[in-house]
């Protein structure tokens, strides 16, 4: 059995826009990497912090400009497409911004605190004639986008379970200000998890959800590091456990169950995992390439290129990302009152 399945990036056969970056703090790296490698063109790059965009430049592409006010990297007509990773409670107005500058937007996740806001930028991206796009890069880490290709190949059939676990040591972030998100695990982590689960269940609704979290007996950083999830679908179901004070036997693992097949991953980390495909045909593991820091955000930007150049929907598209983060609220919400709740009626972050 061979399942020759394309899972790494693609990038557009011709179009090579002129790209502005938004937000040079740690994040932005991994972003400027992934460009590097796609061979993007990056010709502006801002921050407030003018010495933060000036390190990017140096770092990675020194013939860009740099600027600290985004209004004037806007004003720019050779830039078509803006990529804005500041933090989230910044993001909206500047989107707004771009969008009415009619330039294309990536915007980091998550996309935004609040589904109004999200729904408004979208229906102003569909009035300027724009796209707008959400960095969920974990769907082009390279395991879970070569799952993700063979449900869309239909491979495993139709998708009626996902279950994802991850053990790892979260502990590291007692000396930056995650370690202030009340529910960093539920929220700023598995934000991800529960994207690229809607991945891994096409066509699916998510219909309730119960999360709930809980302290580990030696953490000693405010948010709680055990956190689980049961999600019920239409005809599917779901769940996803993080334990994120496992100081030794780390195991990220992941098993979807189709009418067809199956397919799973394993590994230590996110970063190192064997993905299995087994079938009544048997069974398949591909050797796999890249890796989800910096492949993901190649990926990302990549399929929003593509979409622009072939005038089709972007599957990242920023109103396809709302249910994802409905999701996600649900789940936080659930956390918070130990009941089950269904995504689309929590319209803020809680919390």
């Amino acid at each position: 059995m061979n399942l020759d399945i394309p899972y790494q990036p693609k990038d557009p056969v011709s179009y090579r826009p002129r790209i502005g970056l938004i937000g040079c703090g740690g994040i932005s790296k991994h972003h400027l990497i992934a460009y590097r490698k796609g061979n993007y063109d990056v010709a502006a790059l801002c921050d407030v912090r003018k010495d933060a965009a000036e390190l990017r430049r140096m770092e990675y592409y020194p013939d860009a400009d740099t600027y600290d006010d985004y209004n004037e990297l806007l004003k720019r007509d050779d830039i078509e497409v803006v990529d804005i990773t500041v933090h989230p409670p910044s993001r909206p107005p500047i989107i707004e911004a771009a969008l009415l500058a009619r330039k294309h937007v990536l915007s980091q996740k998550p996309y935004v605190l609040d589904l109004d806001v999200g729904e408004r930028l979208a229906d102003l991206a569909d009035k300027m004639g724009v796209y707008l796009a959400v960095n969920q890069n974990g769907r082009w880490a390279p395991h879970f986008s070569y799952m993700r290709q063979a449900i869309v190949e239909g491979v495993l059939g139709e998708t009626m379970a996902a279950h994802m676990a991850v053990h790892w040591d979260h502990t590291w972030v007692k000396d930056y200000e995650f370690a202030k998100v009340k529910h960093l695990i539920l929220y700023d982590y598995a934000v991800h998890w529960f994207d690229i689960l809607r991945a891994f269940l096409p066509g699916k609704e998510a219909k309730r959800v119960y999360a709930s979290t809980a302290r580990s007996p030696r953490q000693e950083i405010m948010p709680a590091l055990l956190a689980q999830a049961l999600i019920e679908f239409d005809n599917a179901q779901a769940t996803l456990t993080f334990d994120a004070d496992t100081l030794a036997g780390k195991l990220d693992h992941t098993f979807i169950v189709g009418t067809n097949g199956v397919a799973r991953s394993e590994g230590p980390s996110e970063k190192v995992q064997t993905v299995t495909i087994s079938t009544p045909e048997g069974s398949w593991s591909p050797t796999l390439q890249g890796s989800w820091f910096s492949d993901g955000f190649h990926g990302t930007m990549a399929e929003l290129l593509c979409a622009i150049e072939e005038k089709r929907p972007s599957t990242i598209n920023a109103r396809d990302n709302l249910e994802s983060l409905a999701l996600c609220f649900a789940a936080v919400q659930s956390g918070e009152i130990h009941e089950p709740v269904v995504p689309g009626t929590v319209r803020t972050l809680p919390a």
